[in-house]
């Protein structure tokens, strides 16, 4: 066991992830990652001996009950998705107090590991970008919008099969939209401009955030990346990106038609 204080200073104790440990039918192996609301672990499923990714959400946010329906609208929202370019979740549930989500085990890296050895050649950048399109297509279909589409949340295979990740910021389904207004949520450096006013958002706001990766994978810099939070803000609002013509002399005129009308204000 051990103990850790919740965002009103509350001190919870909880059991450490560790591996070996037994869940259910899941047996911890190693841990994958972590980050601000939890850890993810590689499990073994003992009943249909196949790897499996846990993640935790983590202790200090297990009492707050804002954070917990984020993280089972994650789990909900992935799971009423069924296509190849969209992580498969099998479960959501909950161990000593602690929540989790038990997905397929992807091998590979994620896009922002890739992007951060080089930039990438476009023929390569036009794969990637269909199949984030067709896995978004599905969500906006079943009327999920992700609202977080950044490099972080696409993985890559060793195949070369993208999957999306990370739906706790999905607006639609059954949920419907958890937030408040005038509250701006997702990643600063690939919000849209509605989501940088804190505004209702539609599918649009996802074409938006892709247009961003797209710049980022072909230059290897971020569209709309300043010194700060505002002045990033500030840039979604009012400025273009560099044109791909100075920043990646190479690139099609094609590929700049596509990001110019992804980034539409």
């Amino acid at each position: 066991m051990a103990v850790s204080e919740d965002d009103s200073g509350k001190t919870q104790s909880y059991t450490v992830i560790s591996p070996g440990l037994r869940i259910g039918r899941y047996e911890i192996e190693r841990q994958l990652g972590a980050g601000g609301m939890g850890s993810v672990y590689l499990a073994r499923d003992t009943s249909l001996r196949r790897p499996v990714a846990l993640k935790f959400l983590a202790p200090r946010f297990c009492a707050n009950e804002a954070f917990k329906a984020r993280f089972i609208r994650e789990a909900r929202s992935a799971a009423a998705l069924n296509h190849p370019n969209i992580v498969t979740v099998y479960e959501v549930g909950e161990y000593r107090d602690q929540l989790f989500i038990a997905m397929e085990y992807l091998r590979g890296n994620s896009l922002a590991d890739l992007i951060s050895l080089k930039p990438m050649p476009e023929p390569a950048v036009v794969d990637i970008m269909l199949q984030i399109c067709d896995g978004l297509k599905c969500a906006h279909g079943g009327g999920i919008i992700h609202r977080d589409i950044k490099p972080e949340n696409i993985h890559v295979d060793d195949n070369g099969r993208i999957k999306i990740l990370d739906f706790g910021l999905a607006k639609g389904g059954e949920e419907g939209n958890l937030t408040q207004a005038g509250t701006a949520l997702g990643t600063a450096n690939y919000m849209s401009p509605e989501q940088a006013q804190g505004l209702d958002v539609d599918c649009r706001t996802d074409i938006f955030s892709l247009g961003a990766v797209l710049y980022e994978m072909i230059t290897g810099k971020q569209a709309f990346r300043r010194a700060n939070v505002p002045a990033t803000m500030y840039a979604i609002l009012h400025e273009q990106p560099p044109p791909l013509a100075e920043v990646c002399p190479e690139a099609s005129r094609q590929i700049q038609q596509v990001i110019d009308h992804a980034l539409e204000k």
